[in-house]
C-alpha cells in the first residue's frame, strides 16, 4: 500500500493542515485527512481524488446517505461514519446562534439552524425548534421525512414532542429540495393546524420557515402565523 508518509512533506495533507491551516487545503486534501488511509496501491490522496471524480464534487459526495456512501469503493462503515460525523459537526458549528439555551431574537437566527441542517438534503424534512418561556433553545428535532414532493406531518406528534420538552414556544421549519422557498398552500394549511393544536395547551407557534440552498422564507414575516 502506498503510504502518505512517502510523499514530500508539502503533499501530506495532515501536516499541511497543522502547519498552514485547514482553510488552505483543497477538497481533495481535506477528504484525505478524514479518510486517514487508502487502499492497496492507492494512498488516501489518490482515493480522495477517485471519490471526487466519481461523485463530481465534495458537495455531491457529502449529500449522500450512509447506505450509499458505505457502498462506495474505499469507504465502508468506518470511513463513512467519519465523513458523516464531520459533516454533522460542521452543521452544528454553523448553527452557532441556536446553541442550547441561547435566545432567538430574529427569524434569521432560527433560519440559520434550519438551513444548516436541511438545506442540502435531497428529500424533504419537517423539523421543530422547541423553546422555553424566554425563547431560548431547548432542542432541535427532525420529526418527519418525505420525498421531494413533501412530508406527511402529524400535529399530534408535534404536540407530543412539545409537551415532552416542556416547551413554551415552537418554531417549525422544513426544506424545499427544489431550491424554491415559496411556501405552498399545504405549508400554510399545516401551519394553521399546528398553531391551533399548540394553542390548546398554551404553546405559541412563533414561525414556520421554509429553507433551501437559495435562502429562506418566514411565514410569520408574511403574516401567515
Amino acid at each position: 500500500m502506498t503510504n502518505l508518509g512517502s510523499r514530500p512533506r508539502s503533499e501530506r495533507p495532515r501536516e499541511r493542515l497543522l502547519e498552514a491551516g485547514a482553510e488552505l487545503l483543497s477538497d481533495r486534501e481535506l477528504l484525505a485527512v478524514l479518510l486517514g488511509s487508502g487502499l492497496p496501491g492507492r494512498d488516501a490522496m489518490t482515493l480522495s481524488q477517485t471519490l471526487l471524480d466519481e461523485w463530481g464534487s465534495l458537495h455531491a459526495l457529502m449529500r449522500r446517505g450512509a447506505r450509499e456512501l458505505i457502498r462506495a469503493e474505499g469507504l465502508g462503515p468506518a470511513r463513512t461514519a467519519r465523513l458523516l460525523a464531520a459533516l454533522e459537526l460542521g452543521r452544528r458549528c454553523i448553527e452557532g446562534p441556536t446553541d442550547r439555551r441561547r435566545t432567538l431574537k430574529r427569524p434569521q437566527d432560527a433560519a440559520r439552524c434550519f438551513k444548516a441542517r436541511l438545506a442540502d438534503l435531497s428529500h424533504e424534512v419537517f423539523s421543530c425548534l422547541f423553546l422555553d418561556t424566554r425563547h431560548r433553545v431547548i432542542c432541535f428535532e427532525a420529526l418527519f421525512r418525505g420525498t421531494v414532493d413533501g412530508a406527511t406531518v402529524y400535529p399530534r406528534e408535534v404536540l407530543k414532542r412539545a409537551l415532552y420538552h416542556e416547551a413554551s414556544a415552537v418554531i417549525l421549519g422544513h426544506n424545499h429540495p427544489s431550491g424554491n422557498c415559496e411556501p405552498s398552500e399545504a405549508d400554510r394549511t399545516i401551519t394553521t393546524k399546528l398553531s391551533e393544536a399548540l394553542a390548546l395547551v398554551d404553546i405559541r407557534l412563533l414561525d414556520h420557515l421554509v429553507v433551501s440552498r437559495n435562502g429562506h422564507v418566514s411565514l410569520a414575516e408574511r403574516g401567515w402565523v
